[in-house]
């Protein structure tokens, strides 16, 4: 059997010439049986097409569609008698643990087995073993663990192995995690029965120079870089991420939105695709604890109105999200422009919106009205805040940062006031940054850097963390940290400028050259005024935590710092 965990976006596969199998959808795994037309000697041949079309999601998106084979393919050599490899890409073991008692940590686990050729299943879990037959095709037990050990986040994101072996020797394992996910309009998410408000981001899988043919070190780079900042959920944008990152997710406790390309323009002959890709996505990763919501679709009406083909397909995609998975809620990021009454609001379990007020248009606090509107119109409505974000160039800086500028400082001011806004409610169920990473958009010419966008908090190469990223680290991380902003800002022509420092502790000093100039406490920001004279040298102390940073009076501006307007020759997105 030949599986292909990601090939962009329609794949074919041949044998000797013949043509065995299609699948349309780039970022899931597909299974293709070979046995019954092999040779002595044969050719395998995958072709992928990435052409424009209208029946494959996704064709229209604000970042760029890669191409080719670009995750792991693999050849599965097995016994008659084996645990099954469907097409689908399903898992041979699908496990549903249910907390059923959460004071007393009880949790059922049903795990069923698919297997080929087989009439019995011994499986074994924490010392008990069971043994089912096979009927139709599968085999199904039910365990029970007393005082289980939950998975409990970030916190202590504990895993379960179940294995399960064939009566010739074949043996496969699946982890798991006990735990149990709430969300109420009015106090949020929970997770097993403790309120834990999701506070984290978004995140494209592309890297500079790679694609998104990243290898296992890099995935894992990006997890440890999200966790550093204090993060505890990702929204896995706006397609089905690589297997080996939802296993990190699973390890490391992050709590995860998992959606399909369902994106921005609704096509109607795309229906069957949208349902394929869902089922993919679900069966696939059915058993990651991490995974908290099904995603229908994100701005789906950016480009396409609301009507009763677009409903229909959403109506279609939440029964079958419930089909294939009970356990779990659905969802949905809707554009900003969308209209609150719409009737698409009614179909998934909960709600996101994207908002960009203070960045493509309005103001800052139009952001708070808008929930505090919504929220007070459906008070039992579940409402998140799916994206939001401002593009930034590190390159770029403001002593008067303003809207659109692309620089550092003013992504600062907007995420400033994002981050205490969501504080401030509770009740968003869950709150994600766009963008963790900037990524490549290959229509956009913006923010002096062709084919990108820039709202990331840290860089495509992931090499550089802007400002932004340590604000939300001195309002969501534990570990002690000062950090002064704008040090790439060094040339100033103001005899006195405002440093910015971001902590998580208590009370920062600052030093000027070596000498104390003022002590604050306060929480997250804080502001000293410093006058210059030539360099000078400035030290943020935080208990055991400190960070330099130098800054220069020059008679002029440096150019280099404010981007340079020119006509574009590309189409921006917006």
């Amino acid at each position: 059997v030949l599986q292909l965990d990601g090939a962009a976006m329609t794949a074919a596969v041949y044998l000797n010439g013949e043509k065995l199998a299609e699948h349309k959808g780039g970022y899931s795994t597909f299974r293709v049986d070979l046995t019954d037309h092999l040779k002595e000697e044969n050719l395998l041949a995958i072709s992928v097409d990435n052409r424009d079309n209208g029946t494959v999601y996704p064709q229209k998106a604000d970042f760029t569609f890669y191409g080719g084979i670009y995750r792991d393919v693999t050849l599965h050599i097995v016994p008659a008698e084996h645990f099954a490899l469907p097409a689908n890409g399903a898992p041979a073991l699908k496990v549903t643990p249910i907390v059923t008692d959460l004071s007393a940590k009880t949790s059922e686990v049903t795990v069923e087995a698919a297997v080929v050729g087989a009439q019995t299943v011994t499986f074994a879990l924490e010392g008990q073993t069971l043994t089912a037959p096979v009927e139709k095709g599968t085999a199904k037990v039910v365990f029970t663990l007393n005082n289980a050990h939950l998975w409990d986040g970030v916190d202590d994101p504990f895993l379960y192995t179940v294995s399960a072996k064939l009566d010739n020797g074949e043996e496969t394992s699946a982890r798991f995690g006990c735990r149990k996910f709430e969300i109420d309009p009015q106090k949020g998410f929970h997770l097993n029965g403790r309120s834990y408000p999701l506070r984290g981001v978004s995140r494209h899988q592309d890297r500079k120079g790679m694609g998104n043919a990243l290898t296992n070190e890099m995935m894992e780079e990006d997890i440890s870089i999200i966790l550093e900042m204090g993060a505890n959920t990702i929204r896995l944008a706006h397609y089905q991420h690589a297997p080996y990152f939802y296993d990190l997710c699973d390890e490391k406790g992050l709590v995860i939105w998992a959606e399909i390309p369902y994106i921005t323009m609704h096509m109607t002959n795309g229906r069957a695709n949208t349902l394929t890709q869902m089922e993919e996505l679900i069966v696939q990763n059915y058993n990651h604890p991490c995974i908290a919501v099904w995603g229908l679709s994100n701005e789906i009406t950016a480009a396409s109105a609301v009507n009763e083909d677009l409903l229909e397909n959403h109506r279609l995609l939440n029964e079958l999200a419930h089909k294939l998975d009970p356990t779990r809620k659905t969802t949905m990021a809707n554009v900003f422009m969308l209209e609150t009454t719409s009737p698409i609001l009614e179909i998934p379990d909960v709600n996101s919106y994207n908002l960009y007020f203070g960045w493509y248009l309005g103001e800052l606090d139009q952001n708070d009205d808008f929930f505090d509107t919504y929220h007070a119109k459906y008070p039992d409505r579940c409402i998140g805040f799916s994206e939001y974000g401002a593009d930034a160039n590190p390159a770029y800086q403001s002593a008067h940062p303003e809207k659109g500028d692309y620089t550092e400082t003013y992504q600062c001011v907007y995420h400033e006031h994002m981050a205490k806004m969501i504080a401030d409610r509770p009740w968003l169920w869950a709150t994600h940054v766009w963008n963790m990473f900037d990524f490549a958009a290959d229509a956009r010419d913006q923010g002096g850097e062709p084919g990108m966008n820039h709202k990331g908090l840290v860089t495509f190469d992931r090499k550089t963390k802007k400002d932004s990223f340590y604000l939300y680290k001195a309002w969501w991380s534990e570990e002690n940290f000062v950090h002064i902003c704008s040090k790439r800002f060094t040339d100033r022509t103001e005899k006195e400028i405002e440093v910015k420092v971001y902590s998580n502790q208590k009370q920062v000093s600052l030093y000027v050259n070596g000498e104390k100039l003022s002590e604050q406490e306060g929480e997250h920001v804080f502001k000293f005024r410093v006058k210059l004279n030539g360099e000078t040298k400035v030290q943020a102390v935080a208990g055991d935590s400190i960070d330099d940073a130098v800054f220069r009076k020059v008679d002029a501006p440096n150019p280099d710092y404010k981007l340079t307007k020119k006509k574009s020759t590309s189409a921006n997105w917006v």
